[in-house]
Order: C-alpha cells, then sequence, then structure tokens
C-alpha cells in the first residue's frame, strides 16, 4: 500500500493505492482519466497517515480492492497541505502529459 500527497493544479490531494510506485503506468493512466494529467507526488509512510486519518483511513482502506486499485482519502488541498510536515514528504514524483503545457506563440 502506498500513501502520497499529489500536488495538481487544484491543489495537493491525498491518495491511497495499491500500485507499486507512485509514478506507476497505470496509476497515471486512472489519474488522467480523472484529468489529473501533471503532478509532482511524495510518498508518505502509511502509519503516518493512518495516525492523521484515523477511522477515515479505515474506512477508505476497507474500500480499497488489493489488486491495481486507488482511493482519494482527502481532496481539501488546504487541511492535506498542512496535516504533514514538507519533512514528512519523500522524494518528489513529476510527471507531465507533454500535451498539458501551454505554449505562447
Amino acid at each position: 500500500m502506498k500513501a502520497g500527497v499529489f500536488f495538481t493544479g487544484t491543489g495537493p490531494i491525498l491518495i491511497l493505492t495499491t500500485y507499486g510506485e507512485l509514478n506507476d503506468p497505470m496509476l497515471v493512466n486512472k489519474l488522467e482519466q480523472k484529468g489529473i494529467r501533471k503532478f509532482i507526488a511524495y510518498e508518505i509512510p502509511e502509519a503516518l497517515v493512518k495516525d492523521k486519518y484515523g477511522l477515515q483511513f479505515n474506512i477508505i482502506m476497507g474500500d480499497l480492492k488489493q489488486t491495481d486499485d486507488l482511493r482519494v482519502l482527502d481532496y481539501d488541498g488546504h487541511h492535506v497541505f498542512y496535516n504533514f510536515s514538507l519533512a514528512e514528504l519523500g522524494a518528489p514524483v513529476y510527471h507531465e502529459k507533454e500535451d498539458t503545457v501551454l505554449k505562447v506563440i
């Protein structure tokens, strides 16, 4: 199980996923289907997320399949951003689909 804070165009969201990496092509594809084509993601220890989210974490985990799935645990960007110290974030994972970059002619 992976937990990650994904910084997107509308702000950070907290995702739980069974994918092995935050940049797994299948996860990236699912995010793209939801309109997220560009992000910076940071892995967070699952135990830390469980400690901070408690019952909400357990409810989401109960709904999460054990293979190839994802759940958004928190989409309140302000809450996600201030719920974790920057020191608690793992190494950044960058993803940018080429057609998302706007070019001025």
